[in-house]
């Protein structure tokens, strides 16, 4: 009886035990016994190829490996060969490139607790010849998978719209970091049965799931008015010494961007410039036309004058008087230079860019119809546009917008807008009438059995109603005459229809909020032919020297170039009136 009740004992704590391990913690000692005699590998899909307008490749990625060993497999199959490890190192090394030594501290790689690590990374971006010459060697424990390697064939075209990859492969910037997602793909696995020592077990069949490689971006960028932007951009740049430039070119139709260009720009194959800080590396990566926001000065005159014309707050008989200054509440206003134009009609304070002429444009809008018609035209919050890091812009809260806000707001000042902000609004009177959103992304798409397969066409482009066609037309009629006759005359081609406005605005000091002494920032808003406009573009150079600084020094012979190279891109002929 002794014997058999602790026989009983112990087969019921036997019992017990296997319960515990078996039922309670079964799942988990299971996933454990699956992590030892398994080995998971992955394998990295393709990145999506991106393509401009025009079909070519501004970004692809070349067929490149990565080397990892199994130091567990290696080592002994090393002692098994009976080949010294200095041996292997030095075998490596000269395969690879890198020096014996090197490959010796990566092959006794430890954790922190001085033990042996089982998998280290050899090197990464190996190319295909060089993973022949490491398979020669029949070295077991050799891991060889596809790596990642993005190639931009063009350098710094077009930079600070496409951005560029990091060393996982993931985007930074650009159409890589806002479509990464649709670029990078899947990664595949493979996963194998091994033995104790992590050999793979032979007549075993790995399971492998295939990779799913990324799928194919389309631009909208017309990649011949790119190089034309990016040649004036830089030209702009060292004419006049200025800090930077900006142009964004556009078809006013559809929210197409044709071109986006920032000066100075960075390679895309070597983001990271020696000797700069990481804060100096961030602002050469930083996509100024939709990031920057500035006082538009001048080219929001444009604004005010869609909203007194959509609010029927002025008529083709009203007359301002302007005789160089005004004074609103306690605060004297004036003219750029105190310049008193007299008599004028609406058309001729556009012409002139008369500040006291739209400052008496404000008070007859109203502020709240003004208000009202700056919001709907999508200023202090982001387009949407499809790059990372837009800017809101900033419009002062209604209540808090007093008289003086409002003169100061009516002809650019107390504002700040990003460029593309400004010129989504300015495509409005461009289409007539109609908002839509800037996009970037032509159609996303892939290869099957080698024939293109569309997956998706741009369709986010929020259309919305912010003026008439009829008054958005006659407004262009009072911007052809800017070109024809006022501060943007030299942009003025014969036999060619331009509509613009200049603007010459100072610098803000982001820290005390007020402006910058002798710092500027110019700006050339234009479309053409004015009719019916086909494209759409805007120039900013900010800091240009400050001793020839003015828009119609700056950005409108900028445009001219512009305007002079997409007439015979787009085919748009003189009509020699």
């Amino acid at each position: 009886m002794v014997v058999g009740t602790i026989f009983s004992i112990v087969f019921m704590a036997l019992v017990s035990r296997l319960v515990y391990l078996m039922i309670i913690n079964g799942t988990s000692y299971k996933q454990l016994a699956l992590k030892q005699w398994t080995k998971t590998i992955k394998t990295a899909p393709k990145r999506g190829v991106i393509l401009s307008k025009n079909g070519s490749k501004l970004a692809s990625s070349a067929d490149i490996y990565r080397i990892d060993v199994d130091l567990n497999v290696l080592k002994k199959y090393l002692g098994g060969k009976k080949i010294p490890e200095k041996q292997a190192a030095y075998q490596l090394s000269q395969k690879l490139n890198i020096k014996s030594s090197d490959v010796e501290k990566i092959l006794n790689s430890k954790d922190s607790k001085g033990k042996l690590l089982q998998f280290v990374l050899l090197k990464r971006k190996v190319e295909e010849e060089m993973v022949d010459t490491i398979k020669a060697l029949k070295y077991k424990g050799i891991i060889i998978s596809r790596d990642v390697e993005r190639v931009y064939p063009n350098g710094s075209f077009l930079s600070h719209v496409i951005g560029h990859t990091n060393s996982d492969g993931d985007g930074v910037g650009g159409v890589e970091q806002s479509y990464n997602k649709e670029l990078a793909g899947v990664p595949g696995v493979k996963v194998t049965e091994v033995d104790r020592d992590n050999n793979e077990l032979p007549y075993r069949e790995a399971t492998l799931v295939k990779p799913i490689d990324g799928k194919d971006l389309t631009l909208t960028i017309d990649e011949r008015i790119q190089e034309l932007a990016q040649k004036v951009a830089n030209e702009t740049l060292t004419i006049n010494s200025a800090k930077f430039v900006s142009i964004t070119i556009m078809n006013p139709q559809n929210g197409e961007v044709l071109a986006m260009a920032s000066a100075p720009n960075y390679n895309l194959n070597k983001p990271y410039t020696e000797g700069k800080t990481d804060s100096e590396i961030q602002e050469t990566w930083k996509n100024r036309a939709i990031s920057n926001v500035f006082e538009p000065g001048s080219i929001f005159k444009v604004i005010t004058s869609a909203a007194a014309l959509e609010n029927n707050s002025v008529k083709g008989d009203d007359r301002f008087v302007s005789n160089g200054s005004i004074k609103v509440g306690n605060t004297t206003l004036y003219n750029d230079n105190k310049e008193a134009y007299g008599v004028e009609t609406f058309s001729d304070i556009i012409k002139n860019s008369d500040n006291v002429g739209f400052i008496k444009l404000g008070e007859k809008i109203g502020k709240e119809n003004f208000y009202k018609f700056v919001k709907a035209a999508g200023f202090g919050e982001k387009t949407g546009i499809d790059l990372p890091g837009e800017s809101t812009g900033l419009i002062k809260d209604f209540k808090s917008i007093e008289p003086i806000d409002l003169a100061t707001m009516s002809y650019g000042q107390g504002v700040a807008v990003s460029q593309v902000q400004y010129i989504a609004a300015f495509n409005a009177v461009a289409n007539g009438g109609t908002w839509i959103r800037p996009h970037i992304m032509k159609e996303i798409s892939h290869m099957e059995n080698g024939k293109k397969v569309l997956d998706k066409k741009y369709d986010n482009l929020g259309e919305k109603t912010i003026t008439s066609s009829e008054k958005a037309a006659q407004l262009r009629t009072y911007l052809e005459n800017v070109v024809k006759g006022g501060t943007a005359t030299d942009t003025y081609m014969k036999g060619y229809h331009i509509a613009g406005k200049t603007g010459t605005a100072n610098v803000v000091n982001s820290t005390t909020g007020g402006y910058e002494s002798g710092k500027y920032i110019a700006s050339f808003a234009g479309m053409a032919p004015a009719d019916n406009p086909k494209v759409t573009l805007i120039v900013t150079i900010e800091e240009p020297n400050s001793s020839k600084y003015y828009a119609a020094q700056t950005a409108v012979p900028a445009a001219r170039k512009l305007f002079s190279g997409l007439f015979t891109i787009l085919n748009i002929s003189p009509d020699n009136k």
